[in-house]
């Protein structure tokens, strides 16, 4: 949906907003052309929130309300961390916080082949890609990327795995980098592999480093990105004392 109105940012970007709120008022705005995203709807002069979340903007000319959701939805070409819950035959059950379990064909990880599956036990966190999602029918899922190389697939060790919502996690994986991740990585040397699908991986040489990270990405859904980077510095200033 478009509108021919000021892309003018409004004081309440990145802030909590819930159905019935203003977000934008278009009759004091010049003609430019804005795009309105999901949560969001326009009666008149007035853009309202349809759902509570955070309202966002990303340029050049797009609002939204991003929610928060607990359940993920399994989508094609979604990067998710799973837990594998069982093993039959060739294949892999794995737990990706979905409806369903979704299924990890033992061939679909790079130079696989009948007499080389991998093996990987019960609890075992691997981060993939989901190929296939059929209504009616288990998700399908990959470790490697769409040209079969592992690229950044594959199992997860040691490290701390722990769950957000899919908003944040969408938050942690947006571009250009976070205002959390950008200010921890001025800082701290750190791995991270985050999941649509509500689920956030950690490793560092330093348990400590660990802490702070996974802290901070918990603290940082609701605040906006000034609030961000002083909650990372307060973090580690802690450390530094």
């Amino acid at each position: 949906m478009s509108s021919n109105v000021s892309v003018s940012p409004t004081s309440l970007i990145d802030h909590i907003v819930v159905p019935g709120d203003v977000v934008i008022d278009l009759s004091n705005m010049t003609n430019q052309t804005i795009k309105l995203g999901s949560g969001l709807r326009q009666d008149n002069d007035a853009i309202s929130a349809m759902r509570a979340g955070k309202f966002s903007y990303s340029k050049p000319n797009k609002y939204w309300v991003e929610s928060s959701h607990k359940r993920y939805i399994p989508r094609t070409e979604d990067h998710v961390l799973g837990i594998v819950v069982d093993y039959k035959a060739d294949n892999f059950w794995v737990d990706i916080k979905g409806p369903q379990l979704a299924l990890l064909p033992g061939l679909a990880f790079e130079g696989a082949t009948r007499r080389s599956i991998p093996k990987f036990e019960v609890g075992s966190l691997l981060y993939l890609r989901v190929v296939k999602t059929n209504i009616g029918m288990n998700p399908e899922l990959s470790g490697t990327d769409a040209s079969g190389k592992a690229s950044v697939f594959g199992p997860l060790k040691d490290g701390f795995m722990f769950e957000t919502s899919t908003g944040l996690s969408r938050m942690l994986l947006s571009s250009p980098t976070c205002p959390v991740l950008e200010a921890l990585g001025k800082k701290l040397s750190f791995e991270i592999a985050t999941g649509l699908n509500g689920r956030v991986w950690v490793n560092a040489a330093a348990p400590r480093s660990v802490i702070i990270v996974a802290n901070a990405i918990m603290n940082s859904e609701t605040l906006s990105a000034t609030q961000q980077r002083i909650m990372v510095e307060k973090l580690l200033a802690k450390i530094s004392d």
